[in-house]
């Protein structure tokens, strides 16, 4: 990925954009607020069916090319030929493309909300459910238990989290205010998030992903079922956002949480130790 350079929005005129069509295609008039103009050095551009580069790529654009912006949210921060941000646009389709790499118009593009549509004006963050401390800081347990396997023990040092104990179906919290970034079924083909896993299969299986102040990202795994929120959601602390269950790479139910920093994406090189971390935030599982 390259750095920014400094692109002048007079080349959506010169490359010859027309209010009202998606690569030839007529667009609704709300689409139409927003349009941009895809602009890379060289090649083509990936887009992806998330706010990453880690999401799967659906297609690809030329350099040149108009898209309508549907909404934008907070993704993966990318070093783009137009401009440096972590800011993803929604296409048609609930495809995405990096911010980075489009040259917009005078339009303002709207943050999105559930499902990828336009996000409602922002409202105050809602009171956490009966039962939940948060903390000062604005942190909680994602579930009430016990820490059990920890974070890059001997025996498995590729475990970049801690698994809590809780029974099936048991309400999983955002841990922090944030957005969500990810929501994904990550199991081997033939295999089905739905129904309880094995230590016989990879993956994750029902997880999402949350961003939150200082780029700090959350991971939680295993769910029973699909996640409740949605890419681009915004959530509060305590927000029911989920139930536990045992899906994917999993002996039991038990809930595997992550904490990442510097971040999105999340990845190896930046997952840290989720108990410290909560301790600082006044945040101790019980």
């Amino acid at each position: 990925m390259r750095r920014p350079a400094h692109i002048g929005i007079s080349i959506l005129a010169t490359l010859g954009i027309a209010i009202g069509t998606f690569a030839g295609t007529p667009v609704t008039a709300a689409a139409a607020n927003a349009m941009g103009v895809i602009k890379v050095s060289g090649g083509k551009l990936n887009i992806r069916s998330g706010p990453s580069t880690v999401s799967a790529r659906t297609s690809q654009l030329a350099s040149g090319t108009r898209v309508a912006l549907i909404c934008q949210v907070v993704g993966q921060k990318i070093y783009g030929t137009v401009r440096t941000t972590n800011l993803w646009n929604r296409l048609s389709g609930g495809r995405y493309a990096s911010d980075a790499y489009v040259v917009r118009g005078t339009a303002a593009v709207p943050r999105c909300g559930a499902g990828g549509q336009v996000s409602p004006p922002v409202a105050k963050p809602s009171t956490p459910a009966t039962g939940v401390v948060v903390s000062r800081s604005g942190w909680t347990a994602p579930v009430p238990g016990a820490a059990g396997s920890g974070f890059r023990t001997a025996s498995r040092p590729g475990h970049d989290g801690i698994d809590i104990a809780v029974r099936k179906g048991a309400a999983l919290r955002a841990a922090a205010a944030g957005q969500v970034i990810g929501v994904y079924c990550n199991v081997p083909r033939g295999y089905s998030c739905d129904k309880d896993g094995s230590v016989n299969i990879s993956g994750c299986g029902w997880y999402l992903e949350i961003v939150h102040a200082a780029d700090v990202v959350t991971r939680y795994c295993h769910l029973a079922r699909k996640p409740f929120v949605s890419v681009g959601q915004r959530v509060s602390a305590g927000q029911l956002i989920g139930i536990t269950g045992s899906s994917g790479n999993s002996s039991g139910p038990h809930l595997h949480f992550e904490i990442h920093v510097h971040a999105p994406p999340a990845t190896h090189a930046n997952a840290i130790s989720p108990l410290p971390f909560l301790k600082l935030k006044g945040v101790v599982l019980k």
